[in-house]
């Protein structure tokens, strides 16, 4: 299966192993809850669907990586203990809670939350003092003496042997303990997770043209060459540093990033191109409603290549500005309620409260894994808010409620005008594309379906629409469908 089918079955197996009774017992006890065993390639992104899988279900997460772990970590340490049998005091050999449960119990008590994910990774690589107990703990969930909590689903990872020299092949009785997942690297999959993070689109385009260079595993006379979607995905990030702060992205900065001499190097050169295009075409002119004639008439002469790598770039600009937006309607959503309940009774007390439950369960989230970079940053811009309020209370404490007010009202204008800007931004970049690609290209296509798929470009046009996005999705899915049908009457021989 692939990397989304995993996270999909996974998402299931929580939800039966979760589900309850009528007395609020768990219907499958423990011990017949199989832990999960995901078993792939490195860097195909097992980690990141647990830690995607916990914070959309609203789990608590710990996680742990078996490869340091003893056996005294991880089952814990021996003590005396006196204890009394038949009249007769004796020591007997007690164990200390084990590291791994005691870090499950820490953070039940830091989140509040009673449910969560224990996620072991490479659990096929621990140690041989280690390795004996595991069949007890897969079956039982127990470390030592001590149980894994009620409500906490053990998720495991790790990869075949031939990528790892450390792996120990489980025996038939300890694989018949767990709900084996094979999982393979799967781009088509992957893509839709990176339109979502944002992935930078000369990594997006360049995908799209090689297929053959999203995954490889590969053993040369020089050793292994590899290019993982892990590496993808935090060479993105490095890219967009890189062009905030003004710093050469050249082929040995890449190469931290892919380990494949002929990936870097193609890469390297599409990359050039890119900013080369960047330059040329003015994606910011594009979307101010700008482009020239000329401009419209050169791109519809381009190769696919280049107008692929264009569409890539107006759409993650665009997508950029919608999250900002997003972020700032959510700040404000935050401190809606308090502005609400707002009196005129000691109103910076009441402001400062109110924060303080937001920053309350924010942390309770963070302690459980389950806080989203977009819920972190709409928190901190909430908070900034409402210093500006204590700050204007202070200044007009006659008028401390209609002051606090003020402030909110006018983040609330700014909001509006930025969601009407990025909205006439989203039809100059329909209006340059159909003008320059034409009303049936791919192109265009892609940037409806991108959008479709990108849950920050979703939200947005849903909360605020897009008359350009429900006219051009319409036709251009009915048209793909259309397409499709007759694709498959022409396999068929009708």
């Amino acid at each position: 299966m692939n990397i989304s089918q995993a996270k999909q079955s996974i998402k299931d197996t929580i939800k039966l192993y979760l589900k309850k009774d009528e007395l609020g017992d768990y219907i499958l006890p423990m011990v017949r809850q199989r832990p999960v065993f995901l078993l792939g390639a490195p860097g195909i992104g097992k980690t990141a669907i647990i830690e995607q899988i916990a914070a959309e279900m609203g789990l608590a997460l710990v996680s742990y990586s078996m490869t340091h772990h003893t056996r005294q970590s991880a089952l814990g340490l021996p003590f005396i203990e006196k204890k009394e049998y038949g009249g007769r005091e004796v020591s007997v050999s007690e164990y200390t809670m084990s590291e791994i449960i005691a870090s499950v119990y820490d953070t039940m008590e830091e989140s509040g939350l009673k449910e969560g994910i224990l996620f072991l990774d490479e659990i096929n690589c621990v140690s041989e003092t280690l390795y004996p107990s595991m069949l007890q703990f897969l079956q039982y969930k127990v470390f030592g003496r001590h149980k894994v909590p009620e409500g906490w689903i053990v998720v495991t990872a790790g990869n075949p042997p031939e990528y790892n020299r450390m792996v120990r092949e489980f025996d038939v009785v300890t694989m018949d303990r767990l709900k084996l997942m094979e999982v393979e690297a799967d781009k088509k999959a992957w893509l839709d997770y990176a339109i979502k993070q944002q992935v930078h689109p000369a990594i997006l385009g360049y995908l799209e043209l090689k297929d053959e260079h999203f995954y490889i595993m590969e053993l040369t006379e020089s050793g292994r060459e590899y290019v993982t979607a892990r590496g993808w995905e935090d060479l993105s990030r490095i890219l967009k540093a890189c062009e905030e702060e003004g710093i050469e992205a050249d082929e040995m900065l890449l190469a931290q990033y892919l380990h494949h001499d002929a990936v870097v190097r193609e890469f390297a050169a599409y990359y050039e191109l890119y900013r080369k295009y960047e330059k040329d075409y003015s994606p910011a002119q594009i979307l101010k409603g700008e482009a020239t004639e000329l401009m419209k008439e050169r791109v519809g002469s381009a190769p696919f290549d280049e107008r692929i790598l264009l569409a890539g770039m107006l759409c993650e600009r665009v997508e950029s500005d919608m999250q900002h937006v997003l972020m700032n309607a959510d700040a404000l959503g935050l401190l809606r309620p308090v502005i609400a309940s707002c009196t005129g009774s000691d109103v910076e007390e009441h402001i400062r409260k109110g924060t303080e439950g937001i920053q309350k369960r924010h942390a309770q989230l963070e302690a459980a894994g389950a806080l989203k970079d977009d819920e972190k940053r709409a928190g901190r811009r909430a908070l900034i808010t409402a210093e500006e309020m204590i700050k204007a209370v202070r200044a007009d404490a006659s008028n401390a409620c209609e002051a606090a007010k003020a402030v909110y009202n006018k983040e609330l204008e700014s909001l509006r005008e930025e969601a009407a800007s990025v909205k006439a931004e989203l039809s100059s970049m329909f209006a340059f594309s159909e003008a320059a690609f034409g009303e049936d290209a791919q192109e265009l296509l892609l940037l409806v379906t991108r959008l479709t798929v990108n849950d920050s470009a979703a939200r947005f046009i849903a909360g605020f629409g897009s008359e350009d996005y429900a006219r051009l999705s319409s036709a251009l899915m009915v048209r793909e469908r259309g397409q499709q049908l007759k694709d498959e009457i022409k396999k068929l021989g009708l």
